[in-house]
């Protein structure tokens, strides 16, 4: 656990000394932004819609896709990560630090401005303040999918944000309101059936059954660990040679 951990330090540090955290915060605060300027405007009973198109929709999958394609990609780029992966540490492990920090830059960045900006869209009610609350959470998990999972790309292919963009504006974005099956291969949609589930209002889309949801975004999540893994596994064996 303490080589787990001084990857998790390092890591952090890697990321907070680049530029893209900036843009990172700046994403995080729009939809703060916007719920302000619904605030002012008197307010709205649509939470779920809104924290749909601005979280769900918008900027959760930009802000996992720039953290996870980051936490090993950047490193893969500049050719710091052959310092990290000669270390006698287990791949899985290494994978493993990686994923809890692209998971856990996510719920940071994202959970808090999905509670300011319910409370601000709807008000702090108990019947508003659960609906916030059970997105926050949904966010939370279906941000620790998307995170894991463009942490992999990033470990696969130096194109992971192209991939990772592609993935998020047209298969999730286009196809979906196109094609009804492209529904259980998104992470989006498993975040909202989840959202849907806990907060027990409808999301305003076709959201996943909350099993069919959870059980997607563990595979998500799984999967995603174990390719990350095996990539940085046969990166040491180029390496090598």
């Amino acid at each position: 656990m303490t080589a787990v951990g001084a990857i998790v330090g390092t890591t952090l540090r890697g990321m907070f000394g680049r530029r893209r955290v900036l843009l990172m915060l700046l994403l995080a605060a729009l939809p703060v932004l916007v719920g302000l300027l619904i605030r002012l405007a008197g307010g709205s009973r649509d939470t779920p819609e809104i924290l749909d198109a601005l979280v769900v929709r918008t900027v959760l999958p930009l802000v996992a896709l720039i953290i996870g394609t980051s936490v090993i990609g950047s490193e893969i780029e500049d050719g710091t990560a052959v310092f990290l992966l000669v270390k006698p540490i287990p791949r899985w492990r290494t994978a493993l630090a990686k994923m809890a920090v692209a998971a856990g830059l996510t719920a940071v960045l994202m959970v808090p401005p999905v509670v300011l900006t319910g409370v601000l869209v709807s008000g702090a009610t108990g019947e508003s303040l659960g609906i916030t609350f059970g997105f926050a959470l949904a966010v939370m998990v279906g941000g620790t999918a998307y995170a894991c999972g463009f942490t992999a790309l990033g470990a696969l292919t130096s194109r992971a944000l192209i991939v990772g963009l592609a993935y998020t504006l047209l298969w999730e974005g286009v196809l979906a309101d196109l094609l009804e099956g492209t529904r259980f291969l998104s992470v989006r949609q498993a975040t909202l059936g989840l959202a849907a589930a806990w907060t027990g209002e409808d999301t305003g889309t076709a959201a996943l059954d909350p099993t069919i949801s959870a059980v997607m975004l563990a595979v998500v999540i799984g999967a995603s660990f174990s390719i990350t893994s095996l990539a940085l596994a046969r990166f040491q064996i180029r390496s090598a040679d």
